[in-house]
């Protein structure tokens, strides 16, 4: 497996993958109008303007992505999404470790739905911890907002 940046010609796979890993997300929740499944990819190409987006491939495919943007000493990560098929098999852990590394803010943010346990296991092991609650982002759903300082940056 190789984690590199994300290129424009990207966006399609990209988000055809996001849209199917976050199928199984709406499909836990009952709700298909969570907006990584909304996002088109007009939305998408915008991102790569502004935020990092990485993919983890396997053969040149892609089979995983995340991105992230900095903001007022605060990393903002979101939209990880790895193959169904290959869930549980490191490359969720590698993909945030990678985005860890090429951001050195003061903290770490993400959100996860209240319901997704395998998801806030993951974090809760990279050393993220849910410090509020709410829905104002995705609607009906429950959400965790999770943090990590960074240790080596703590203000």
């Amino acid at each position: 497996m190789e984690i590199t940046q994300a290129l424009l010609s990207d966006a399609s796979d990209i988000l055809e993958l996001q849209k199917l890993a976050f199928r199984e997300e709406a499909l836990r929740y009952d709700n298909f109008d969570i907006p990584p499944l909304r996002q088109t990819i007009d939305e998408l190409e915008v991102q790569f303007k502004t935020h990092l987006i990485l993919k983890a491939t396997i053969n040149d495919e892609i089979v995983g992505t995340v991105r992230a943007y900095e903001k007022d000493g605060t990393c903002y990560i979101g939209r990880l999404a790895v193959c169904p098929d290959l869930q549980n098999q490191g490359i969720g852990t590698a993909l945030m470790k990678e985005i860890e590394r090429r951001f050195t803010p003061g903290r770490y943010e993400l959100f996860v739905g209240a319901n997704s346990e395998n998801n806030i296991h993951l974090y809760t092991k990279l050393g993220y911890s849910v410090f509020k609650t709410g829905a104002e982002c995705c609607g009906s759903v429950e959400t965790l907002f999770m943090e990590k300082w960074n240790q080596d940056n703590r203000s």
